[in-house]
């Protein structure tokens, strides 16, 4: 793309409208500024607040120039500045997401906005298995720290045992209908200003019932309909009541909470509610864990770190369904499901999100890569379980649309990947090597298990050219269980 060729360069220029150059150099000063306040320690409301409101600022005067007057040109900009605005960018993320850790290893994920004058507050939500995906795909988190992540996951609240895997939220028990919108003596105690409404005894706004409880009025749909009815009694009784207003609207939020309202996630039971499994999410999960393991063998991490990961990752592979009998997984495991409720089987069959995160860790597992446009084969994940113990025969459909059937002998592995059958052969103290097998009939034995770059686009391209390829791996380039 032009960015990444442009970002390559050292000495590119190019040209940018000047209305975004203006905005891009003004955002990169803010950026800037607060990657270097993040470092003197955690930043403070006001100061968020000052980088909040400066952020917007920026983006507003630019879009305001460009409804008003259009774009005026262009101007030449350096790719410093641009590499400027990703590099402060990143350390005020990174700096978010390590400032969101929990204190059981795991991590905060969707967060409150509390927007006050002059001042920017988080809250927190209860902890979501998405949260955990996106700080392990950030790439933030050290090696280490996110093979404690994955292990403190399954002492949380998020681990369902019985399906040895992970729900998107703690589950909970849900108030019944008569303990909702109830008023304890306590919290009107709490509010001395509230006695001055109760005394006019009419109900538009709190009433209470027969019992001596108090609550909102049932009409109160929503913040609107409370100012409707307070103004209309502040209309009728006099503006001395206005200062009731400020702790209206206070125990109004403390009985409803509505700021932590999070949908059918907080209030049903099936779907992607209360207690339920989300395959999709346990299968991002899943990547998430292969990245970071991969991250590992790449940066030469220890053998020991690298195994902790790689059976991390094999131990939540094992909750998937189709490591489960249909009794268990309450479907056909091999078949994909949306989700599973805590009170039934896998919901929802058809094509989920799920299947795009298995096969990407599939093909990774069977050590398929594609780096500088030449496929090379790495089996550090592979285990040596995956072999055959007898010979078999594996049935495929060629690029021509014809089944085929391909004897596979004992120790070995086949699959097909764009259309081309890979068979694994594994032996004692063999030197890796690939075998290629062409339409011609001719063969082909290279030394390594990489292809050349014309090599592999004839895979890519599916010409056919090549018939089959045959991979010698001894065990010790297998991941060992």
């Amino acid at each position: 793309s032009f960015l990444q060729s442009t970002l390559a360069s050292e000495q590119a220029s190019f040209e940018l409208s000047t209305e975004v150059a203006t905005w891009l150099n003004e955002t990169s000063e803010i950026l800037v500024s607060a990657a270097a306040e993040y470092k003197t320690g955690v930043l403070t409301g006001s100061s968020r607040f000052t980088i909040f409101e400066a952020l917007q600022q920026s983006s507003d005067r630019y879009r305001s120039t460009v409804y008003v007057n259009g774009l005026a040109g262009k101007t030449e900009q350096t790719i410093d500045s641009v590499k400027v605005l990703f590099a402060s960018a990143l350390e005020v993320i990174d700096h978010s997401i390590g400032n969101n850790k929990r204190e059981d290893g795991l991590y905060h994920a969707y967060n409150l906005l509390d927007l006050k004058q002059e001042t920017l507050e988080v809250d927190y939500l209860y902890p979501m298995l998405e949260g955990q995906v996106a700080a392990l795909s950030s790439g933030a988190l050290p090696l280490d720290q996110a093979a404690d992540m994955l292990e403190s996951l399954y002492e949380t609240s998020l681990y369902r045992p019985d399906q040895h895997t992970f729900i998107l939220y703690p589950d909970r028990d849900l108030p019944g209908f008569f303990e909702k919108n109830c008023i304890s003596q306590a919290q009107i105690d709490a509010y001395p200003s509230l006695q001055k409404l109760l005394a006019l005894n009419e109900s538009s706004i709190l009433e209470k019932d027969v019992e001596g409880n108090y609550h909102f009025n049932a009409s109160l749909t929503n913040k609107m309909d409370l100012e409707q009815n307070y103004d209309q009694l502040v209309a009728a009784n006099g503006v001395g009541y206005e200062a009731l207003r400020a702790d209206l609207h206070e125990l109004y939020e403390t009985i409803f909470n509505h700021k932590e309202f999070t949908g059918r996630s907080g209030g049903m039971f099936g779907f992607e509610g209360l207690g339920s499994i989300y395959w999709h999410m346990v299968s991002k999960l899943l990547l998430a864990a292969q990245e970071n393991f991969f991250k590992a063998k790449n940066e030469n991490a220890s053998d020991e770190l690298v195994e902790r990961l790689g059976h991390l990752y094999y131990r939540m592979r094992e909750g998937i369904g189709f490591n489960k009998t249909p009794t268990e997984y309450g479907a056909f495991p091999t078949d994909p499901y949306s989700h599973t409720p805590k009170h039934a089987g896998a919901q929802q069959p058809g094509m989920t999100g799920q299947v795009k995160e298995e096969v990407l860790t599939r093909f990774a597992e069977l050590g398929i890569r594609v780096e500088n446009g030449q496929l090379r084969i790495d089996t550090c994940l592979l285990r040596e379980r995956e072999f055959l113990k007898d010979s078999e025969s594996f049935t495929y459909i060629d690029k021509h649309g014809n089944q085929q059937i391909l004897a596979v002998p004992a120790s070995g592995l086949a699959f097909t990947w764009c259309q081309v059958p890979f068979v694994y052969m594994l032996g004692e103290r063999v030197e890796p090597s690939i075998d290629l097998s062409f339409l011609d009939g001719t063969e082909q034995q290279l030394d390594g298990l990489v292809l050349s770059p014309e090599m592999s686009d004839e895979i890519f391209k599916h010409t056919g050219k090549i018939n089959r390829i045959t991979l010698n791996l001894s065990s010790d380039l297998l991941f060992k269980e």
